[in-house]
């Protein structure tokens, strides 16, 4: 069963990468691409390392904590969001 319907990733590739010790969704992103387009993908990702036994890191327990989200580099941005912020303007003297 496909897992990532972006980069057609199936359930079995996700296992692998989680046997191999990925712990964390962006782990899982950085071996397989799965989770890195639409993001739809990532909570199907989560439930998998759940089922397998992959031991989160401390810090993903802490922003699970924080309700931040430790996969934020395999969701997409914001179209609208610069991805660095302008310089400010100089001013005349």
């Amino acid at each position: 069963m496909y897992v990532c319907m972006c980069h057609a990733v199936t359930e079995a590739q996700v296992k692998k990468e989680i046997d191999a010790g990925a712990n964390t969704p962006r782990q899982i992103a950085r071996g397989c691409k799965a989770g890195t387009d639409c993001g739809s993908c990532v909570r199907r990702i989560q439930a998998l390392l759940g089922e397998h036994g992959a031991r989160p890191c401390p810090t993903a327990r802490l922003a699970a904590k924080l309700g931040l989200a430790d996969d934020q580099e395999a969701e997409p941005r914001d179209a609208q969001a610069p991805a660095v912020l302008p310089a400010r303007p100089l001013r005349a003297a």
